[in-house]
C-alpha cells in the first residue's frame, strides 16, 4: 500500500512539475523565431521598405513595406510562429500583384526585432503599435488585416478594436487553448498563458471576415475551427481549402483563385 501511494505522489510531483514547467516557460512550445544580424539585407523580386516601430517601452521592432504601384490599399499581414521577414516575405508579391501595398511586421525576437515575447498583453499591444503607426499613411477604410496562423488570433482582436476594410483569416484556431487541447490532452486550459480566444472576438468584428482553411490541416484542427463558422455574419465567407495542409497556404492555387476573386470584388 505505501507503495502504491508512494508510486501515485510520485506521479502527482511529475505531473505538477511539468505543468509548472509549461505554464512559465510556454513561449518555447509556442514562438520559434528566426534572428536576423541588424545589417541582413532582404532580397526579393520586388522593391521593400524598411520600416522602424518602437513601442511605448522602448522596444523597436522591425517591419517591412511592399509597396504596390498605385495601392488600391494596404494589408497589414501578421505571419505565423516560425520562422521571420527573410522567408514570409515572399508571400507578399501575391497581393502586390492585386495592386495592394503589404506590411508585414516582425513579433518581438523575430528578425530584426529586439526583445522577446512574455505575454498576451505585450504581444497584442506590439501589434496594435504597429497597426496605429501606419494610419497616417494608409485610411482605414482602405486597410485589410490579415493573419496566418498564430497571426490569426492577433489579426482577429485587432480587428475588432478598429474599423478595417476587412479581415482575412488564414488557418486560423478556435482558440489557443482548444489547440493546446489538441496537442496535449493532459493540460488544463488554465496552463495556457496566451488563450488568443478568436471565438470571443470574432462577434465583435464588424467588417467582412473571409477564413480560409486546410480540410487535412495537421497542425490546426480543421474540425474545431469550423465552429467558428456559428459566429459569421451573413455576408462572411468560410472557404474550405480542399486536400490542404497547414503550410503553403498561399501559393495553393484554390487560395490563389479565392483571394483574387475577393480582392477583385471589393
Amino acid at each position: 500500500m505505501k507503495f502504491l501511494l508512494g508510486t501515485v505522489g510520485f506521479i502527482a510531483f511529475c505531473y505538477v512539475a511539468v505543468l509548472v514547467l509549461l505554464y512559465f516557460k510556454q513561449e518555447r512550445l509556442l514562438f520559434f523565431p528566426t534572428k536576423l544580424p541588424a545589417d541582413y539585407r532582404f532580397s526579393f523580386n520586388q522593391p521593400a521598405q524598411e520600416r522602424w516601430i518602437t513601442t511605448p517601452d522602448g522596444t523597436r521592432l522591425h517591419g517591412l513595406l511592399f509597396p504596390a504601384d498605385a495601392a488600391r490599399g494596404l494589408i497589414f499581414y501578421l505571419h505565423g510562429n516560425a520562422g521571420a521577414l527573410d522567408s514570409w516575405g515572399e508571400a507578399a508579391s501575391l497581393y502586390t500583384r492585386l495592386g495592394y501595398s503589404v506590411f508585414m511586421l516582425d513579433y518581438r525576437g523575430y528578425g530584426k526585432s529586439g526583445g522577446t515575447i512574455s505575454s498576451q498583453e505585450q504581444f497584442l499591444a506590439d501589434v496594435q503599435t504597429a497597426y496605429q503607426q501606419l494610419r497616417p499613411e494608409f485610411a482605414e477604410e482602405r486597410t485589410i488585416i490579415l493573419g496566418y496562423s498564430l497571426g490569426t488570433g492577433a489579426a482577429a482582436w485587432l480587428a475588432a478594436r478598429h474599423h478595417p476594410r476587412l479581415l482575412i483569416l488564414q488557418a486560423p484556431y478556435f482558440s489557443m487553448r482548444a489547440t493546446a487541447r489538441q496537442h496535449y490532452p493532459f493540460v488544463p486550459g488554465f496552463i495556457v498563458r496566451y488563450p488568443l480566444g478568436t471565438d470571443a472576438v470574432l462577434p465583435q468584428v464588424r467588417c467582412p471576415i473571409v477564413i480560409f482553411h486546410g480540410e487535412h490541416d495537421e497542425v490546426i484542427d480543421y474540425q474545431t475551427t469550423m465552429q467558428l463558422k456559428a459566429l459569421l455574419k451573413p455576408q462572411d465567407q468560410f472557404i474550405t481549402l480542399a486536400g490542404a495542409g497547414h503550410n503553403g497556404m498561399t501559393s495553393n492555387p484554390e487560395y490563389q483563385a479565392g483571394i483574387r476573386r475577393i480582392l477583385g470584388e471589393l
